[in-house]
């Protein structure tokens, strides 16, 4: 977790890329270089941010964050895709999933995602996204299937593009802007310092709320982490 939080905090770096830490695990090539796995009950685990180490403290990239701790915990990192995105292949609690953060930028975050689906042969009530959500106490975790974007980019992206929004989500609460701060802008600053202090845990959480959807199901996800919050 420390590693995560030097990444993601002002002045860290950005996240890194590289192979496998199991090479074994590593799916076979063909001369393109990529050639997706046979997994029937594999999932795909989309965490939502902006590319670059200038956005990597922003509460627009929680998603990111949450990825990167997902990856932490399977000894993987995550290594560039064709399909404009970061990808690590790992289990997540013994389950199948692929990993991805787009390096679109958040309002295109659609291509990659639907590029993924297509790529590992992943159907769309196997697709998890992260994102951040404002209009969520900062800190907590709402789960759902489905539902508009909410004025989100990125989910608006992801729609749009896998043409369906029955995908589901772990919300990820931000919290609203003070005043009359531009949400905009807001989502695109760093954490405070005093969010800072509980992010690590929040980041966790969130990670958890992620394996229990593949593992035990939506239902129960819920039932464990929206009476938590």
């Amino acid at each position: 977790m420390r590693a995560l939080l030097r990444r993601i905090l002002p002045g860290g770096a950005a996240p890194s890329s590289g192979a496998a830490a199991d090479p074994a695990a590593a799916p076979a090539e063909n001369r393109s270089g990529e050639v997706a796995p046979v997994e029937t009950e594999r999932w795909l685990v989309v965490g939502l941010g902006n590319p670059g180490p200038s956005y990597a403290g922003n509460r627009h990239n929680i998603g990111f964050m949450v990825a990167d701790a997902l990856a932490e915990r399977g000894g993987q990192r995550f290594k560039a895709h064709k399909s404009r995105a970061e990808v690590a292949e790992t289990r997540i609690q013994g389950v199948p999933a692929v990993l991805a953060k787009p390096r679109s930028y958040m309002n295109l975050s659609g291509g990659p995602v639907a590029a993924l689906s297509r790529f590992y042969k992943v159907p769309l009530e196997r697709i998890l996204v992260v994102h951040d959500e404002l209009d969520i106490p900062f800190g907590a975790l709402r789960l759902k299937r489905g539902g508009g974007a909410g004025g989100h980019n990125g989910l608006r992206s992801i729609t749009s593009s896998l043409s369906d929004p029955g995908y589901l989500r772990v919300r990820v609460g931000v919290g609203r802007p003070p005043g009359r701060m531009d949400a905009a802008a807001y989502v695109l600053k760093d954490f405070s310092a005093a969010e800072r202090k509980d992010l690590g845990v929040v980041v966790e959480r969130a990670a958890d709320a992620a394996g229990t959807v593949l593992t035990d199901g939506l239902e129960k996800a819920q039932n464990t982490f929206h009476s938590a919050a």
